[in-house]
């Protein structure tokens, strides 16, 4: 049973004690979690104080941090349905990771020119039981050139999602010793022109975003590893034996992945019947890229649910993780699925995971790059994974295999600079 003076902050936001937050937020720990996994910024928004919320945000409370249910303050923040609180709760997060990426910047940078230079070539396609579907899917063979602290990545294939992707011949070409705004550029080869990777938002396509957001489902998932365990792949149909193939130009032992789960949970208490119905149609729509032809107003403000009749003592007495209801009354879905996954490790690649994870992580700073580092990192067998295949639809398994690497010196310096004759387009890629 948890003490009342144990989480002062937490305490006052939860009492809407304005004062009280303004004197303790300067010197108290703001990823701070109660038993429940709630930081104050989650118990602010759950209840609807928008001068705590407020507050909390100009001191740098974390916003990427999800509580024992696995939601985030964003997530809450759509349950409740104020608009505004939407709007600065996405603005911090985005703000809170491009400083996280800069803090991180000089020493991927310092790594990236450490590493001699190289030229890799990786194969990824995507394949599917069904036969039709099997001829149509898309497959590239992206090639990565590393000079310094310059790298180039040149792709066919422009995007895919959603069972929807754009043939092309694109470049995106990064100069670490360019300043943030100008170090990553994308070049449409075809039509000559490049675009600048933007640094932030404008106020416009955050608004379009927490139309999204206020639409649709509130989302999380995780594929979780926890119990993820690697046994040798059998070959043979008399005489079986491990499975060891080359791949490329290089030997590699295979494995099945075992215990690899996709735990997804969703919620839509927030959402009408008649949102419930456009849902589908919209999300189609913005996964096309049509988003903007789609007619639709400003999502207005919901009117807030119903004050709880919680007391400060009875939410943090309660059992941990089972929380009193504090906003809407959940309307939630769960679901977890396995996966069947093979990965083949090599001994023989002459680069290391850690160094290829520093290169991708400069160039496409994903969002959950820093588990896949620790997947990547932690939980494989020995050697370097040259192959991996893994679902990614209920019909459609990807496969990525590296085909190709060697240790270049002389790579041209033209490769890495934005050709003379291309000009500049900043919306050739709306979404980038």
């Amino acid at each position: 049973m948890a003490a009342n003076s144990d989480y002062p902050l937490h305490e006052s936001v939860f009492n809407d004690d304005i004062r009280r937050v303004s004197q303790l937020i300067r010197t108290y720990d703001l990823s701070k979690k109660d038993i429940h996994g709630n930081t104050a910024l989650h118990l602010a928004v759950m209840l609807g104080h928008k001068e705590c919320v407020h507050l909390l945000l100009a001191h740098g409370a974390p916003v990427k941090v999800k509580n024992l249910q696995g939601w985030t303050p964003l997530a809450e923040a759509i349950s409740y349905g104020n608009r505004q609180t939407i709007v600065s709760l996405l603005r911090k997060l985005k703000q809170q990771s491009r400083e996280l990426l800069e803090e991180r910047r000089p020493s991927l940078i310092q790594a990236l020119k450490e590493i001699d230079d190289f030229y890799l070539e990786l194969k990824w396609d995507f394949q599917s039981w069904v036969p039709l579907v099997s001829r149509i899917l898309p497959s590239d063979i992206c090639k990565i050139r590393k000079k310094g602290a310059c790298i180039r990545l040149d792709t066919t294939l422009v995007d895919f999602n959603d069972m929807h992707w754009e043939r092309g011949d694109i470049s995106f070409v990064f100069n670490g010793d360019a300043g943030p705004r100008q170090s990553l550029t994308v070049l449409d080869n075809k039509l000559k022109v490049f675009q600048r990777i933007r640094y932030e938002e404008s106020e416009m396509e955050l608004e379009d975003e927490v139309d999204i957001l206020m639409s649709s489902d509130i989302m999380a998932a995780q594929m979780s590893t926890k119990n993820i365990s690697f046994s040798r792949a059998q070959s043979g149909w008399l005489f079986r034996e491990d499975k060891t193939e080359m791949v490329g130009e290089f030997r590699a032992d295979f494995y099945c992945v075992n215990n690899l789960t996709l735990e997804s949970r969703k919620r839509r208490e927030h959402l009408s019947p008649e949102d419930v119905q456009k849902n589908k149609a919209i999300m189609e729509n913005f996964s096309k890229g049509t988003w903007d032809n789609c007619a639709f107003e400003r999502r207005p403000s919901l009117e807030p649910p119903d004050n709880p009749i919680t007391s400060w003592s009875e939410y943090i007495n309660a059992l941990p993780g089972r929380p009193p209801c504090l906003g809407r009354t959940l309307i939630a879905k769960e679901s977890t699925k396995g996966f069947k996954a093979t990965v083949a490790m090599s001994e023989d690649f002459p680069m290391s995971v850690e160094i290829l994870l520093d290169v991708l992580e400069v160039v496409a700073p994903f969002k959950q790059f820093q588990k896949l580092r620790e997947f990547m990192t932690t939980k494989l067998p020995p050697g370097f994974p040259v192959k991996i295949e893994i679902p990614v639809f209920p019909t459609v398994t990807a496969k990525v295999t590296f085909t190709m690497f060697e240790w270049q010196e002389e790579l041209p310096e033209e490769l890495f600079i934005i050709p003379s004759d291309y000009r500049e387009d900043p919306n050739r890629f709306p979404d980038l």
